[in-house]
């Protein structure tokens, strides 16, 4: 399986905001809307998967029997 490139939240995040003023605005056809929303759907997907990622770090990092610990990560396991 092919890895994929990690997903910047931030810009990801930003995408999602000018798709959803294009989308309010009014002003597409319903083509445009269609392929707009089909890219806020995948946005959102990638979204949610880089605060998954980050839930997941978190959780490594968090202290176990007063000591802080941490434990190798491999973000691409699912």
């Amino acid at each position: 399986m092919a890895r994929k490139k990690p997903v910047d939240f931030e810009q990801s995040l930003s995408e999602l905001q000018a798709l959803v003023e294009r989308l309010e605005s009014g002003d597409l056809s319903l083509e445009q809307s269609l392929t707009a929303f089909e890219q806020g759907v995948a946005l959102t997907r990638d979204c949610q998967q880089a605060l998954t990622l980050a839930e997941q770090k978190v959780q490594q990092l968090i202290e176990q029997n007063g000591a802080l610990t941490t434990t190798p990560f491999d973000g691409d396991a699912e």
